[in-house]
């Protein structure tokens, strides 16, 4: 492991320069597993993704984990592949359900090709993911991320249904969150534990700080969709669009009044947006302070993030996962 980075360097560019051997490692696993004899089709949809250059903050918490831990073995490589997967499997997914044209500012794969093809290349990265489980031989590795990818789904069926439901509440929406985002941080981190022996202490130590800094990465990601400008890979607004209660949307309707409770009703619950809609939405925001709020509530969990990192042995790799959790919602101050 390398530990000499530029000092400017941001958090998870220097937790991937202390991690370079590792991500080198899961980076050819990807690209073996990611291969297919008969079906050319599935790794070209998944290199369009893998290769978008996403940050890997998935698989590096899985291979910080086992590092921090001080494991020397190898399969912490099968285990950060496979949380890549889980995530690219997502992503396609997700994508087809919500009809999205951009990832990461390119077009989407859907988009390239058609949803059959997404939805299916999906399902192969899930088995191929549940294949580099196996391998480790850890029945408990397997069931975190197993137990992961169920909750996964889970948050996407609830967000479907929540969607438009101007009843949603708080806890729906961190419900919601923890199974778009939180579930497989939390896991990514803890496989990473047990892979390397963690005691129980530490392993719910590493659980807890994936939790808390996946909700910070989500809120804030929902925030950028308002605050954001185009060049983060989504264009802004869409979620208001779409009709996602968001946190921001659940607090203005639950301090709306009666007029405010209309606009709220045509365009999220019956999704007719019309000009300058947006700018109206924005505007109660402002009037109510949920923008500031949700801030304030991602700011919270990632300095629960950091708690959680206190138990566990302190060193480079903790400084910067502590760094990490700042940086999520750096964005937003």
């Amino acid at each position: 492991m390398s530990l000499d980075t530029p000092a400017s360097a941001r958090p998870h560019e220097r937790l991937a320069a202390a991690l370079a051997d590792d991500l080198t490692g899961v980076n050819a696993l990807i690209r073996d597993r990611m291969a297919s004899r008969h079906a050319p089709r599935i790794p070209e949809v998944t290199a369009h993704l893998v290769e978008a250059g996403g940050k890997r903050l998935r698989p590096m918490l899985t291979l910080a984990a086992a590092r921090l831990m001080g494991y020397e073995g190898s399969f912490h490589l099968n285990l950060a592949a496979a949380v890549e997967f889980i995530h690219t499997a997502t992503l396609l997914h997700d994508d087809v359900v919500d009809e999205s044209e951009q990832r990461r500012g390119r077009p989407t794969a859907n988009l390239l090709w058609d949803n059959t093809s997404s939805v299916l290349v999906g399902d192969y990265l899930f088995a191929r993911s549940f294949q580099l489980m196996v391998e480790t031989g850890s029945m408990r590795v397997l069931d975190i991320l197993a137990n992961a990818a169920a909750t996964i789904a889970e948050g996407e069926v609830l967000q479907l249904t929540a969607a438009r439901n101007l009843a949603a509440t708080v806890e729906t929406y961190e419900t919601i969150a923890r199974g778009k985002t939180a579930a497989l941080f939390s896991a990514a981190a803890r496989a990473g534990g047990v892979i390397a022996g963690a005691s129980e202490a530490e392993e719910q130590a590493l659980a807890a700080y994936g939790d808390a800094l996946g909700l910070a990465f989500q809120i804030a990601d929902d925030l950028l969709d308002y605050e954001g400008d185009e060049g983060i890979g989504k264009n802004r607004g869409d979620d208001f669009r779409e009709g996602k209660m968001t946190l921001p949307v659940i607090r203005a309707v639950a301090a709306a009044d009666d007029g405010e409770r209309a606009f709220w009703q045509r365009t999220i619950g019956r999704g007719k947006v019309e000009e300058g809609d947006l700018a109206t939405a924005l505007a109660l925001f402002e009037r109510h302070q949920t923008l500031a709020t949700a801030r304030a509530d991602a700011l919270r969990w990632a300095e629960t993030a950091k708690t959680a990192l206190t138990g566990l042995p302190a060193g480079p790799i903790r400084d910067m996962l502590g760094e990490l959790a700042d940086y999520v919602v750096a964005r937003l101050v």
